[in-house]
């Protein structure tokens, strides 16, 4: 797999959030604006590539039997460095938003799952590469709901007004606007893939949801 593929594939083709489905937790609850998901996308893409890039090195002196303990060792280490890094440098009001949603990037699928399908099977590079790529994926649309939200309810993005005067719509900011506005990103990807498939002269067949292609459980 080339170099450019390896980053690639998390942006579009396997993006964690409208193609795998992965991480929604963070994705529903901190998508309220742009510039939280952005923050939030930055620590977990820091926390993705580095434990990536660990876990690649010492994978060979990892017992089989106790691997996901080690490897939840080794991501909760960089999640302890963003929580520092973020109470250190971080807007307080950025920190006190993200809150509990930072130390739960230890249990993140995404990041559990890199680490189980990629990590311990390729060297250090392309893990690091896997770990960008699945992160930038992920800010990109996490990014994209945040925008969408904070826009529709407030008229402004990166709390820079866009619209002068737009009337407060509540509900992009609660839960249900999150699942309104990802339902509907979803069923545009699902259209488009339709399309295409009918131009091929083939079928679209949705992808099954199941955790088949993990083998973390075993």
């Amino acid at each position: 797999m080339s170099v450019l593929k390896e980053f690639t594939k998390g942006i579009w083709k396997e993006n964690p959030v409208l193609v795998l489905m992965l991480g929604m937790c963070p994705t529903l609850a901190v998508s309220t604006s742009a510039k939280n998901a952005l923050g939030m996308g930055i620590a977990t893409t820091f926390v993705l590539a580095g434990s990536n890039v660990v876990i690649s090195w010492v994978r060979k002196f990892i017992p089989s039997n106790v691997r996901i303990p080690c490897y939840i060792v080794v991501i909760a280490v960089f999640v302890t460095i963003v929580e520092m890094l973020m109470g250190a440098y971080a807007p307080a009001e950025l920190n006190k938003t993200l809150g509990i949603y930072i130390p739960l990037i230890v249990v993140n699928c995404i990041v559990l799952g890199r680490a189980e399908a990629f990590a311990s099977k390729n060297g250090a590079f392309a893990s690091m590469l896997d770990g960008l790529g699945m992160g930038l994926g992920f800010t990109l649309a996490l990014m994209a709901l945040g925008g969408v939200r904070e826009f529709l309810s407030a008229g402004t993005l990166f709390e820079y007004v866009v619209v002068p005067g737009w009337p407060d719509f509540l509900l992009f900011k609660l839960p249900a606007g999150a699942f309104i506005v990802l339902a509907t990103f979803l069923a545009i990807m699902n259209y488009r893939r339709i399309r295409k498939a009918e131009r091929e002269g083939t079928s679209y067949t949705p992808p099954e949801m199941d955790c088949s292609h993990c083998h973390i459980c075993k």
